[in-house]
């Protein structure tokens, strides 16, 4: 392997790492490089994507028919008037053509079940996939927020519309959406350099990174899971979110890479502390992964008027390319609140700001201030998701919601699950069940698998001699194994984060059979060096999931 410096290699990020890992696990002509470090799925919804397509066929032949005195190839826009009665014969005369049977039962379910109108959603589910116009409004299409809402309300809150309003913002995938929040909140004057923000770790790596940028120079409080508590957070470490100087908390829920959501005591914890000592506190919560969990429940539920939701439709449909995502507040919320008790110095250079907008800029809500910040506030008029997008996003919220018996998400949970367990039996780690866990990733501990295999003493050698970013570049290069540093995603103790998403199960199987393989070799070592080998001081009837406890 060609000498590498690993000072250097540190410093960078788990996914400017990948390169590097990537070029190595590839350099070998006779194998095929099993990259473990994406977090794309290989899986995705296939029946609203079906539906999306013949949409967008009616579509076409509506424009066509606005225009239908012109030349082949030029259409108008789409007419309201007898729509409904041509929709259904579409339906009809197409019946057997997959994904058409679907967009009619979205239709009379938006209408039976939502109690929308259903002349008004057809219109703007063809006006909108077509592309034809601006987003009108640009936080969110009108019906498109109503379906999307109740999307969230059933798997993020579990239950009924909550009695305060749900506003949201129709965003390029949850980056877009770290992006837009963490500058609103900068030029709102609700984050300033100093200012001290938990993160709770470990944590998807740009929240750890953009704190330190000069945009913002944050001061960073490391909220740690305890992997030896199955990647809860212990209450001394909440604590931390009591301080008055602690201007917010972010987390990621389930957690990215150890892939656990917050159990019912870690909520109510946060939850106390919001209630009777940090009611100004600000949580930004990312809940991509909560669609993969049993029974979930965001803190956007548990504590609503505290909350920002981010949730991207990336990894559970299967739809990193489509950049569909939500930004969601409650009515009423902490940030509305923070904006109107604003020093009037500064409410004045906000008013200048958003003066453009609207006569009453103080009124602005800070979710609408997102959206013009989003555009630098002069080109709000020409603001939000692309239509198309925004259609997609709805079909597959529909998809979701139409499957009374969840069939899909237990086949992805399935599928996950069998992945993990392919990949710890091989490694020789067996499984232990966690109801708070995932599984879209699983993160691979160095020294408690080595304690596992071999006992307390190699793996105190492995910890004293091996440098585990080393340990990952000799994975790629012997193995064709990638897998990311878990140091990178704020993990304490070295790590490989694996993606259990994006490969088939039997290259699971082929990744636990290397790694112990690798483990053996380096078992070798340590025996040469002079050590006596010992056996497992831990039985084998315990594993290291996600990070949990060997």
């Amino acid at each position: 392997m060609t000498k590498v410096d690993y000072a250097k290699l540190a410093q960078l990020s788990p996914f400017e790492l990948k390169d590097s890992l990537i070029a190595l696990a590839s350099s070998h002509a006779d194998r095929t490089m099993l990259n473990a470090g994406r977090g794309n799925p290989n899986f995705l919804a296939t029946l609203p994507r079906r539906a999306f397509f013949q949409l967008g066929l009616f579509a076409v032949a509506e424009a066509e028919l606005s225009f239908s005195y012109m030349p082949e190839g030029v259409g108008g826009l789409p007419r309201a008037d007898g729509l409904q009665a041509r929709f259904d014969t579409f339906v009809a005369e197409n019946r057997d053509k997959p994904g058409v049977v679907f967009l009619g039962r979205a239709v009379s379910y938006v209408r039976d079940q939502l109690g929308l109108s259903a002349s008004d959603f057809l219109l703007e589910l063809v006006a909108g996939v077509l592309g034809c116009n601006y987003p009108v409004p640009p936080r969110m299409l009108v019906i498109s927020e109503e379906i999307v809402r109740h999307y969230i309300v059933k798997e993020m809150i579990g239950g009924s519309l909550p009695p305060t309003g749900i506003d949201l913002f129709a965003v390029e995938g949850g980056t877009a959406a770290m992006t837009y929040l963490f500058n609103t909140l900068r030029q709102n004057r609700l984050i300033a350099p100093g200012d001290k923000i938990a993160i709770g770790m470990p944590v998807f790596t740009p929240y750890i990174e953009i704190p330190h940028l000069n945009d913002y120079q944050l001061v960073e409080v490391a909220v740690n899971a305890d992997p030896n508590a199955g990647w809860q957070y212990p209450k001394s470490e909440l604590e931390k979110l009591a301080d008055p100087a602690v201007k917010a908390f972010f987390v990621v829920n389930p957690s990215n890479p150890p892939s656990v959501k917050i159990d019912a005591s870690g909520l109510k914890t946060i939850c106390d502390i919001v209630k009777t000592r940090r009611p100004d506190l600000i949580i930004l919560t990312d809940d991509v992964y909560g669609t993969f969990a049993d029974g979930f429940e965001s803190l956007f539920a548990t504590c609503p008027l505290n909350t920002i939701l981010v949730y991207s439709y990336s990894k559970y449909f299967g739809a990193t390319g489509w950049r569909l995502g939500v930004i969601a507040t409650h009515e009423g919320n902490v940030l509305d609140r923070a904006l109107a008790a604003l020093p009037e110095k500064t409410q004045k250079e906000l008013d200048a700001r958003y003066a453009s907008l609207t006569p009453e800029p103080r009124k602005l809500k800070f979710i609408d201030r997102v959206v013009a910040d989003s555009r630098t506030v002069a080109l709000n008029h020409t603001a939000g998701l692309s239509t198309p997008q925004q259609v997609q996003m709805v079909l597959f919220s529909l998809f979701a919601m139409m499957d009374q018996h969840d069939s899909y998400k237990a086949a992805l949970k399935m599928l996950i699950r069998r992945r993990e367990a392919a990949l710890h039996r091989e490694l020789g780690l067996k499984a232990e069940s966690d109801s708070n866990a995932v599984d879209y990733y699983t993160l691979i501990d160095l020294e408690r698998t080595s304690r596992v295999l071999y006992g307390d003493d190699f793996a105190a050698w492995v910890m004293r001699t091996q440098n585990p970013t080393e340990i990952l570049f000799r994975i790629a290069d012997e193995t064709g194994i990638v897998l990311l540093p878990g140091g990178g995603f704020g993990a304490t103790h070295p790590s490989g984060r694996a993606s259990l998403a994006n490969l088939n199960e039997s290259d699971y199987a082929k990744i636990g059979r290397a790694l112990r393989r690798l483990a053996g070799e380096y078992h070798k070592q340590y025996e040469a060096a002079g050590a006596k080998p010992k056996p497992p001081s831990a039985p084998a009837g315990k594993k290291e999931r996600g990070g949990r406890k060997a």
